[in-house]
């Protein structure tokens, strides 16, 4: 099965980046958006994994979240990968929190390492995937809107604005990947210890 480890958002977030790629859409670039409810922020991608290996890693989570507590995160600027003049992923960066993600993730990189998964070999960087660039059409405006759009800071557009919300799970999730987009089903969530 196709694996991976994330952070759930809350409704109020979700609905704070379908508003922001509504504003994206505008501007016409071809753009495959992520669907708002499939949005979750990845702390390691695993790829196929055996049921031997899913129930391991599920070992590897509780342990880990019981030595963190939960953490209030925000949701800060956009950008893009590799660069907003030549992007391939546009993201939305997390502010509040972001040492927290940072940990569990390291944690996570630290304690698979040992069960024989491979490390990651970008650095982690704390980001939520709103889209993935599929050609240079319109991609100045898109860079446009991405540099003036309202989320986060913009007071003046409070609907747009996400909340903080309170972190308090890891979660294994299934990802099946389907004509129609993928689809993915949590396998375990461990709580994060209080």
């Amino acid at each position: 099965m196709r694996t991976f480890i994330a952070i759930d958002l809350n409704e109020e977030n979700k609905a704070a980046l379908t508003k922001l790629q509504d504003e994206l859409k505008q501007t016409k670039a071809d753009v495959k958006w992520v669907e708002p409810e499939n949005t979750h922020l990845t702390l390691k991608f695993l790829g196929e994994i055996s049921e031997k290996q899913a129930d391991q890693i599920k070992q590897v989570l509780d342990k880990i979240s019981s030595d963190c507590k939960p953490f209030e995160l925000s949701l800060s600027d956009i950008g893009a990968f590799p660069e907003l003049d030549y992007p391939r992923v546009i993201w939305v960066g997390i502010e509040k929190g972001k040492k927290e993600v940072e940990e569990a993730a390291k944690k996570i990189e630290e304690e698979l390492g040992k069960l024989g998964f491979a490390n990651e070999e970008r650095p982690f960087a704390a980001h939520l995937t709103i889209g993935r660039v599929r050609s240079r059409k319109n991609i100045q405006a898109l860079k446009e809107v991405c540099q003036l759009a309202s989320l986060p800071v913009n007071k003046s557009k409070p609907a747009n604005r996400p909340t903080d919300e309170l972190v308090n799970s890891i979660t294994l999730y299934q990802s099946k990947l389907t004509p129609s987009g993928p689809i993915y089903t949590p396998l375990h969530r461990a709580a994060l210890q209080y």
